[in-house]
């Protein structure tokens, strides 16, 4: 069981687990660990998370759910031992995150969240504050737990000799690429209506003839906020972009700020409350409107560019930190593109995405595509050209191509075994009951045999 990819968590909230068991389970200790009582309801809590996120888990999961609360608790508890804290700060900004999150998926509508989960926002907060602080401390724990672990080239070399030889695994086609991503921008003329109209807007609020809320609504581009007039909650430094911040902070309570530009376009801000570190603001978002002839733009410009590195014009590298969007991750990797799946940076062909794989599919390693559109998060159009940067075929995984690889898979061996290993020095000095229920489970058996010893 790999406890470091992540230990399964208290997050019911970001689930419909505690809706779905409402007086579905009858509740009992199914173990204890040390002081420490684990519920029938938490297991089954817990592995209706599982179900959600990865629906063809097996019954058995279960085992894997309660070994992780199970290290978990162990590790909370020596996290507490060590003196390591999470701060009162941390778990604030956390609950706001993921309740935002949640609310933001039901369209905002306290109404309907406190009909799903029987309990106010607040409430709900307070509910879980405990959880998710100690989901915090374990996660800090186990970090500096594995941290420690290195691996040599040597292992690397043992990890793959003990594999069988007919487990070693066979791998697809597979592609490294690299991408200069640039998002189309509004023209100057858009960008100046914009700021005209925003302008107005607050023209018509200083002076007393508007409502700040009732614009927000009928105008603002952020529809997140523009519903419920602007409002953006209670929020700590770091949680908007610098511009608006640098702004938002330096308000006197009630007022107004200037046009304040950002990536997302003019804001108009107002200072509801400070609460020490805290601020409750509301805003007005007008977007400057991309055109056609700007995405054409921004479509033509990568055809030269991509045209100007196949002559060795420019390298791609310096194109990457010339001309690449700063925030997409792969700026920082120059260019590099990292699979999602594996965190690796090889994909199987069948791992792409369909409009990078037809725009790379004839490609030769080093050669460039042509413009490739796609569209972000939010559904803005995004262009990338891309450069292969490797090309394998299908082959038996070994030492030479894909020692990174094995390197990987090495580690994070030897991660398990040690933190498995670190579970069971704690155990050793922690009393243990687990329920027949349980018993059964690999890791549950191996610990009991050792404290029995």
């Amino acid at each position: 069981m790999k406890y470091f990819i992540g230990v399964f968590t208290l997050l019911l909230f970001v689930t419909s687990a505690n809706a779905q068991l409402k007086g579905k389970v009858i509740d009992k200790v199914v173990a204890k660990v040390g002081s420490e009582y684990i519920l029938l309801s938490d297991v089954e809590k817990q592995f209706s998370y599982l179900k959600q996120s990865q629906p063809s888990s097996p019954p058995e999961s279960k085992c894997e759910v309660i070994e992780s609360i199970i290290a978990q608790k162990i590790m909370v508890n020596q996290a507490k031992l060590d003196s390591i804290e999470v701060g009162d700060d941390e778990v604030e900004a956390q609950l706001e995150f993921r309740i935002e999150n949640i609310l933001g998926q039901m369209g905002n509508n306290e109404e309907f969240f406190v009909e799903y989960y029987g309990q106010t926002v607040n409430e709900v907060k307070e509910w879980m504050r405990e959880d998710l602080k100690n989901q915090l401390l374990s996660e800090r724990m186990q970090a500096q737990i594995i941290n420690e672990v290195i691996i040599r080239p040597e292992e690397v070399v043992a990890f793959y000799e003990n594999i069988p030889k007919d487990s070693i695994p066979l791998l697809n086609a597979e592609v490294e690429l690299a991408e200069i991503v640039i998002k189309p921008e509004a023209s100057d003329s858009s960008k100046d209506l914009s700021y005209k109209r925003l302008l107005d807007i607050r023209n018509q609020i200083v002076n007393d003839s508007a409502d700040f809320a009732a614009l927000a609504k009928q105008f603002s581009d952020d529809l997140g906020s523009g519903s419920k007039g602007g409002d953006l909650g209670w929020t700590k430094r770091g949680s908007f972009v610098s511009e608006f911040e640098a702004v938002a902070y330096n308000l006197e309570r009630d007022e107004i700020s200037e046009l304040v530009e950002s990536e997302f376009g003019y804001h108009l801000i107002q200072l509801l409350d400070r609460r020490g570190n805290l601020i409750k603001t509301r805003h007005i978002l007008i977007t400057p409107e991309v055109t056609d002839s700007d995405i054409e733009r921004t479509k033509q410009f990568l055809d030269s560019l991509s045209l100007a590195i196949t002559a060795d014009s420019i390298s791609f590298q310096a194109a990457v930190k010339k001309y690449s969007n700063k925030k997409i991750e792969s700026y920082n990797n120059n260019g590099r593109m990292t699979n999602p799946q594996t965190n690796t940076t090889f994909y199987s062909t069948n791992e792409l995405p369909p409009e990078i794989y037809f725009g790379i599919e004839e490609l030769e390693v080093n050669e460039v595509s042509a413009p490739i559109e796609y569209q972000d998060r939010k559904g803005d159009p995004m262009f990338r050209i891309v450069q292969v940067q490797s090309k394998t075929k299908p082959h038996i995984a070994n030492l030479k191509q894909d020692y990174s690889r094995l390197q990987k898979f090495a580690i994070e061996s030897k991660k398990n075994e040690y933190f498995n290993d670190w579970i069971v020095s704690k155990l050793n000095n922690t009393y243990m009951e687990i329920d027949d229920l349980y018993s059964g489970c690999d890791n549950i058996q191996n610990w009991l045999e050792v404290k029995s010893q």
